[in-house]
């Protein structure tokens, strides 16, 4: 190896090792795993893994009392939906007990079905309430309780609380919900005093502790508020320094975890002032109010209507609530970022391929299909500008020889041998170019859409949406033994790399034996990259790397010249 390779190498080997071990930190940082993995191996079987904080061994100081303890406490009244169970608090006006009952915390069997919300005095409360604030009015506080009209709210029956004040009102709230997870509120106040009365109706939902999923470059968690037709992904720490208040006509606010969404939605025609907010308990409160009160004249009433969301983030369901309820950006609840516009289009795809054989692994593998199909002529044209570039390398050589000594006169002159040549050096990079907001699109899809939540593909996978939980340095979880992350190798991330590294050999030899020992290296540095990324990634390119290797043989007969030996060019060999 001469010195300047050797060289060369040497500096190669050494970034190839930041790379290595500091992508544990960049992917942490740029490309934010599911959080957590849903299962782990021990002993050769699966075992569940609980999402975090959910051991009631790590309970916070702030949850007093046993949620069971602190539900009996006061009078509720059932909620039942084919998507939602909980009850609603008469203390305070509040939903403060909901579990979705088609999402489970994990893929284990009987695995409890996510909380969502709890009520306060318990661990990491998490509850909205409704209400009135007013002038010249003794408005209902969270320690009123209200009279129910029911003691059941389902899809099919709605119940009415009320309440009077000491100042001659009659506050309603008249709560319905759909067989989702949207909660219409009806708010009305009749005015029996003898004066006139200014209300604001509000509504809040207030927070004990932080998200448990992680925020993250590619995903936002946390609070969100939808503002004057803009999305507002604010981060925590940002509502921990100052209140953030927004004036708006149309739009909503809450807070988002990767998977799941609360959401205080006014009238989306009046103006309003949304607030995200800390509170003295170092918790999280997002609420609004209408700017202009409303007033309410002896023997008169008024009524506002709002929603309120909890439950998950599917797709679909939150375009419908845009498109029927007129929810300004309600769709912009899952941070699908600047490649939006690909990633829906494959979302949709990938669904509705799914739909069709029932299987998620197989509708990657047939999304793969389709997108190197639509490539298939990009490819060709690539193939093509390697065979011209290949049959002009001599010509090129002589020039680089002939004008070392002059590199401006020698750029001028390959850039004059490829027009003559009609030869594009860039052409063989648009695949891989096209294939980088793919990837990334994909990427996000399998992150982002719970839809694509513990989707089962074959054996031990059972969420393409997670990290290959079988691992090969602790036997497969024989090993009472976790691997650092940078060395948490699984069955399908090696299954990349050996995918890789056949795809590499089928490639034309390099003339540079830098680039040979680059190019030899690479598929196992991938392969490690690529470890921690969802398995439905590494199912996708895995196929893509077996698709490209056919499609490499096909158009390797269609241009041998590719595979035979560089010549030297004419002029070279005399003047030698």
């Amino acid at each position: 190896m001469k010195k300047d390779d050797q060289k060369n190498f040497v500096i190669f080997a050494v970034l190839a090792a930041l790379i290595l071990f500091g992508w544990p930190q960049i992917a942490h940082w740029f490309f934010p795993q599911q959080q957590p993995a849903p299962v782990k191996i021990e002993g050769g079987k699966t075992i569940p893994v609980a999402r975090p904080g959910a051991d009631p061994a790590a309970d916070s100081p702030r949850a007093l009392r046993d949620r069971q303890i602190v539900l009996a406490e006061t009078p509720r009244v059932a909620i039942e939906t084919p998507k939602l169970r909980g009850t609603i608090n008469l203390k305070g006006a509040r939903i403060d007990d909901l579990v979705l009952v088609q999402y489970a915390e994990t893929v284990a069997r009987n695995s409890p079905p996510i909380r969502l919300l709890s009520p306060s005095g318990a661990k990491s409360n998490y509850f909205a309430e409704f209400g009135w604030q007013g002038s010249g009015v003794q408005a209902p506080d969270a320690n009123t309780i209200w009279q129910a009209s029911g003691t059941k709210l389902t899809p099919t029956t709605p119940v009415t609380l009320s309440a009077q004040s000491a100042t001659g009102q009659v506050f309603r709230i008249e709560l319905s919900v759909d067989a989702n997870y949207m909660f219409s509120i009806r708010q009305t106040v009749a005015n029996l005093g003898t004066a006139p009365v200014s209300v604001t109706p509000y509504a809040l939902v207030s927070r004990a502790e932080k998200s448990t999923d992680v925020d993250q470059w590619a995903a936002h968690v946390g609070p969100i508020a939808i503002v004057n037709g803009a999305a507002k992904y604010i981060d925590y720490k940002a509502v921990d320094e100052a209140e953030q208040g927004f004036a708006t006509t149309g739009g909503w606010a809450g807070y988002t975890d990767h998977y799941w969404l609360t959401a205080v939605i006014p009238d989306q025609r009046l103006s309003t002032q949304l607030q995200q907010r800390p509170t003295p308990t170092k918790g999280y409160q997002a609420d609004y109010r209408l700017t202009t009160p409303l007033d309410v004249a002896p023997g008169k009433k008024v009524t506002y209507s709002s929603h309120f969301f909890a439950g998950a983030k599917e797709v679909k369901l939150l375009e419908e609530y845009q498109d029927k309820l007129g929810i300004v950006q309600f769709d912009r609840a899952i941070d699908w970022g600047w490649f939006g516009v690909i990633e829906l289009p494959i979302f949709y795809y990938l669904d509705w391929l799914f739909r069709l054989v029932g299987n998620f692994g197989v509708a990657i593998i047939l999304l793969t299909i389709t997108i190197r199909g639509l490539l298939f002529p990009i490819a060709q044209r690539q193939f093509a500008s390697m065979a011209k570039m290949r049959a002009v390398q001599p010509k090129m050589k002589a020039l680089q020889e002939r004008h070392k000594d002059d590199k401006q006169r020698q750029q001028q002159e390959i850039m004059k041998l490829y027009k003559e040549e009609k030869v594009n050096p860039l052409a063989g990079c648009l695949p891989i170019l096209l294939q980088i907001p793919i990837m990334f699109a994909l990427y996000k899809v399998l992150l982002l859409t719970i839809e694509m939540r513990h989707q089962p593909f074959v054996a031990w996978i059972r969420d393409l949406s997670a990290p290959d939980p079988l691992l090969v340095l602790n036997l497969f979880g024989l090993l009472n033994f976790t691997p650092p992350s940078f060395l948490a190798i699984g069955v399908i991330p090696i299954l990349l790399g050996i995918s890789m590294y056949f795809q590499f050999k089928l490639n034309p030899a390099p003339m540079d034996d830098m680039q040979k020992q680059i190019f030899s290296i690479m598929p196992w540095m991938l392969m490690f990259l690529m470890a921690p990324f969802a398995v439905g990634l590494q199912v996708y390119w895995i196929t893509s790397n077996v698709l490209t290797m056919a499609q490499q043989w096909l158009l390797y007969r269609q241009h041998p010249a590719l595979k035979e030996p560089v010549k030297k060019d004419a002029k070279e060999v005399k003047a030698k």
